[in-house]
């Protein structure tokens, strides 16, 4: 069956070849394939339900779905640009296996509110996909931040010391960043969990069809309240985009940190072998290449969402044929995402911490001025901004001499501030300084520890 005799009588020609080419759409959204078929089941029952078609010809049309749906998961079927899309092409051959009840199974139905339920469909199914590895990539982040929930590490501003921290506490940031990932992944499939099937080309049908039974059928919450909404929106695919976009930009902040930890200026961490590359010319090298290909392809994500948001921002109601566009920036972010969390998960887990190197850098930068600060404050009752001012002498005093905070004499910080007493090196010691971070969300150890167990019960209930 050709294109022209799925259009109907009203073309008396075939499109030009050139045509052809910009239409057909079947190279990429085949991958629809199993939620078309999903949804024709669902429609097709309806239908019998109805009364619309008969049980008979129903039979029939849900027989040779699930014939199509084996031979496309077999690979044995075959695909002709001239068909356009999966929907045509698996209506086309429905007919090829049942003959002229196939052609009962488009009654009450357009391929607008087709493809619009479809690609619900395959974004919600993506989802659940998506959350799965994120809980994956948590979890490995935890057993990291259970290994190393004392390891003092220097914390950074402006990518100059500032505070020791433990790396426990740092991998424990990128868990609560992937929370909030998985949060809008579970808000997004809230709200595009309707059913537009049912909305027809755009204005609904006169056939007395149940939408609330297909949506039923199809796990949807409900049918979409507007035709006119139900095969125009893509809101769906933007906000799946736009928590792509944000959480490769998490992916990316990490997969930074991995090179920088691991370049030979920092030596903190070493990738492993899986996870790293040589160089073709210096024997030497090992490249943390996963970690550089996670943080470039985040870029491809937010392309994605800027492809889609251009697209959609033109278009006046209801369908336009622009509106193919949608699927390859979607299809090609959940590519390169799914990728990088397996790719992210893995270098997490065998990734080798160098906790003596962590620790040594830890005080370097006068790192511990602010307990400093914190102290003077405390035991000699000084306003935060004159403590600042003494800390900040200080420093300066210890730049003079070469030497870290904890290095001066006594009498050294009395030519600063007299009352200083021996009790200010008890806060002077990067570990010292890490164990009195106790408030809530601070990087001691306590509180570390605290955060895994809350977080390892959280993904436990999640997962029930």
């Amino acid at each position: 069956m050709s294109a022209n005799e799925l259009w109907g009588g009203r073309f008396a020609k075939g499109p030009a070849e050139i045509m052809e080419r910009i239409n057909a759409s079947i190279d990429f959204d085949r991958r629809l394939y199993a939620q078309d078929i999903m949804g024709s089941i669902a429609h097709s029952s309806m239908l019998m339900a109805q009364n619309i078609i008969s049980k008979a010809d129903g039979e029939k049309i849900q027989e040779g779905l699930q014939t199509i749906l084996r031979e496309i998961e077999a690979g044995n079927f075959k695909t002709d640009p001239a068909l356009e899309d999966i929907h045509m092409h698996v209506e086309a051959r429905l007919r090829e296996i049942i003959g002229d009840a196939a052609g009962r199974l488009h009654t009450a139905r357009s391929r607008n509110d087709q493809v619009a339920t479809d690609f619900r469909l395959w974004v919600r199914d993506t989802i659940d996909h998506l959350d799965s590895e994120l809980d994956d990539l948590q979890k490995a982040l935890l057993d990291q931040a259970a290994a190393e929930a004392d390891t003092v590490m220097p914390g950074f501003t402006h990518l100059q010391a500032a505070q020791p921290v433990t790396f426990g506490h740092h991998m424990l940031a990128y868990v609560e960043m992937f929370g909030r990932d998985r949060s809008r992944l579970a808000d997004a499939r809230s709200r595009m969990n309707e059913s537009p099937l049912g909305s027809a080309a755009l204005a609904g049908t006169s056939f007395p069809i149940d939408r609330e039974m297909t949506a039923k059928e199809l796990g949807f919450d409900r049918p979409t309240a507007n035709s006119l909404d139900g095969v125009s929106d893509r809101d769906f695919a933007l906000e799946f985009l736009s928590f792509a976009s944000i959480c490769s930009m998490h992916l990316s902040r990490l997969a930074e940190e991995i090179v920088i930890w691991s370049s030979a200026q920092f030596r903190f961490v070493e990738c492993s072998d899986s996870f790293s590359t040589g160089s073709s010319i210096m024997p030497q090298k090992k490249n943390p290449d996963a970690a550089e290909l996670v943080r470039g392809k985040a870029g491809r994500s937010a392309g994605a969402f800027t492809s889609l948001l251009m697209m959609m921002k033109g278009l006046p109601m209801t369908y336009g044929k622009d509106m193919q566009e949608d699927k390859e920036p979607v299809f090609d972010a959940v590519d390169n995402l799914q990728l990088c969390l397996a790719a992210m998960s893995g270098m997490i887990r065998d990734i080798t911490v160098n906790g003596d190197i962590m620790t040594a850098a830890s005080g370097a930068g006068f790192t511990t001025a602010t307990d400093l600060a914190d102290w003077l404050v405390r035991e000699l009752d000084m306003p935060f901004r004159d403590a600042h001012h003494v800390t900040g002498s200080l420093v300066k005093l210890a730049e003079t001499e070469n030497c870290g905070l904890e290095d001066l004499t006594l009498a050294q910080m009395h030519s600063v501030e007299e009352r200083i007493t021996e009790e200010i090196y008890s806060v002077l010691g990067v570990e010292n300084s890490v164990a009195s971070r106790v408030s809530y969300g601070g990087t001691s150890p306590v509180r570390v520890r605290e955060q895994i167990a809350l977080w390892r019960s959280k993904l436990a209930d999640k997962g029930n």
